[in-house]
């Protein structure tokens, strides 16, 4: 005997379990653990849905869930536009062998009608679609994690050596904002490896420089300029604002400035440094692992810290290493991946070697101890090595 469209929802209906909207809320809110499928097309999730919800269209239910929900004894929500396709959904879960689903009905429409809690996500353009496409595909980024990177401020610390790669490709991925403090001009011995400028501005401030070029790779970037050097003075101003701090310094008095500076803020850095043939990297993320200060706690003799300027710097590495800052950034952003934090990446360009030495935090630290003692900023430069220029 044929049913009809409605014998169908009947008979779905008396095989799920359903919650209303209230109910909803209410677990939510209480911060009950639950995965909260929203089953309706990427649009109308793009569109506005429920804070915390994953989007799974239910034309695509039967070949993603698995990958969405591992667990299958784990409580499961299901929620659509008006109860219909989330009740659909729920019967398709339980048939796969999912023991815990209940449909939310009504739906998404009189959740939004009911001023509940909600979230609109920032769209894409179809340009940007277009230009993000490859991140699009990974599930690590997607959409959600590309409105992160366009949402993101990182701000890069040089705009030299390793100041060049990283905001090139930080201006590809698509991060939004991107500060670059550099107080120099262009020179022609910069052009070995400071990529970001070229022979016919030569004699021009590199933060300008560095603006034409990322401008030029992606127009939805916005950069922001500080043509001065870091200090005491203006390390707040300059700091706040930003997400994710890219350390591309080429001198101590700044390298201590900006560490102390990011475990007052609790801003992470991605410090980067190179010497002749070899670079290594690092991230500190305040009191999740060491600081600076915990991996140097004073700064070298000046004889001992040569500048790329005195030793020379092979013109490739600041490329391989700047990738290396940007690739921890935007991990920072996405809150994906493994991060370098307690662990300090090695390169030697000669044998062609990455090393990965462990880094332990310093209960005896003076910044980020369990008694710290330095409390403010100090005149650097009155105990570290001259500064010098990458």
């Amino acid at each position: 005997m044929a049913k009809s469209f409605q014998d169908i929802m009947a008979e779905t209906r008396k095989a799920i379990r359903e919650i209303s909207l209230e109910s909803l809320r209410d677990r939510l809110e209480a911060g009950e653990s639950f995965t909260l499928l929203d089953v309706r097309e990427g649009e109308e999730f793009r569109a506005g849905h429920i804070p915390g919800a994953v989007n799974v269209p239910r034309a695509h239910l039967e070949s993603k869930a698995e990958a969405t929900i591992a667990d299958r004894d784990a409580p499961v929500i299901v929620y659509c536009a008006g109860g219909v396709r989330s009740a659909l959904a729920a019967k398709t879960l339980a048939e796969m062998g999912y023991t815990n689903v209940e449909s939310a009905n009504p739906g998404f429409v009189q959740w939004k009608d009911r001023r509940y809690p909600m979230v609109v996500p920032r769209v894409l353009t179809a340009d940007q679609r277009d230009r993000y496409s490859r991140h699009l595909l990974l599930p690590e980024v997607g959409e959600k994690g590309q409105a992160k990177l366009l949402d993101a401020k990182v701000l890069c610390l040089g705009a030299g050596g390793l100041g060049s790669p990283a905001a090139l490709y930080l201006a590809a991925a698509g991060i939004g904002t991107i500060g670059l403090v550099d107080p120099d001009v262009v020179d022609a011995s910069n052009l070995q490896r400071q990529v970001l400028h070229n022979t016919s501005r030569v004699g021009k401030p590199k933060v300008d420089s560095a603006e034409e070029t990322l401008k030029g790779l992606n127009p939805d970037v916005r950069v922001v300029k500080f043509q001065e050097r870091l200090t005491s003075e203006n390390v707040d101003r300059i700091f706040d604002g930003f997400d994710v701090i890219i350390d591309g310094c080429d001198n101590f008095p700044t390298r201590y400035l900006v560490n102390d500076a990011s475990v007052m803020k609790r801003k992470p850095v991605v410090h980067g440094s190179i010497f002749r043939f070899e670079g290594q990297v690092t991230t500190f993320v305040p009191y999740d692992g060491p600081c600076y200060r915990c991996l140097y706690p004073e700064p070298p003799p000046a004889e001992l810290a040569p500048s790329c300027q005195e030793a020379g710097v092979l013109g490739v590495l600041p490329g391989i290493i700047g990738v290396i800052q940007a690739t921890e950034a935007i991990k920072l952003v996405l809150g994906v991946g493994k991060p370098l934090v307690g662990r300090l990446l090695t390169y030697d360009s000669l044998g062609m070697r990455f090393r990965e030495l462990k880094l332990r935090r310093d209960d005896d630290c003076p910044m980020c101890g369990k008694a710290p003692t330095i409390t403010s900023y100090i005149d650097y430069e009155g105990f570290c090595a001259l500064p010098s220029r990458a």
